[in-house]
């Protein structure tokens, strides 16, 4: 979590914040999609998280891939905005947030997994025909976003 967002934390509590964050969507050269289980919740993820003060939302989303998978991207293209009542959440420690998400695209990139310690259980690529039936809610408007694209430009 963000220090700006633990900051925030500490004067309003558990009340709903407005969270603006960025993420990537990484897929192999096999097609497959990254996705990660998060130690908060159990489910599967992309990667991604909050943008810090001054930080620009593609430098955040690189950030995030880096630091919860061990990547480093090469190129990102974005995929959209996502925001609204699909995007509310609330965390298991009862914080509650309204996300805006920027998810970008990673087809190019370097490194090696490596999951987060304190926040990634487990790293996998998946196939888009089998992904995991347990993903992150506010996760679900980029994906179906992205399979949708990927059909369009399989045509």
């Amino acid at each position: 979590m963000s220090s700006y967002i633990m900051d925030l934390r500490k004067i309003v509590g558990h009340r709903t914040l407005l969270q603006v964050g960025a993420s990537v969507i990484v897929e192999d050269a096999c097609g497959r999609v990254l996705l990660q289980k998060r130690r908060d919740n159990g489910s599967w993820a992309y990667a991604g998280g909050s943008v810090e003060i001054d930080e620009s939302v593609e430098e955040t989303a690189k950030r995030e891939l880096f630091e919860e998978t061990g990547l480093r991207a090469e190129d990102l293209v974005l995929l959209g905005v996502f925001s609204g009542k699909e995007m509310h959440f609330v965390y298991p420690n009862g914080d509650e947030v309204s996300n805006v998400d920027v998810v970008y695209i990673c087809r190019r990139y370097t490194g090696m997994l490596k999951c987060q310690e304190g926040e990634v259980d487990d790293l996998r690529f998946f196939d888009i025909d089998a992904f995991p039936e347990d993903i992150f809610l506010p996760n679900r408007p980029a994906i179906d976003a992205y399979l949708k694209r990927r059909k369009q430009t399989q045509k």
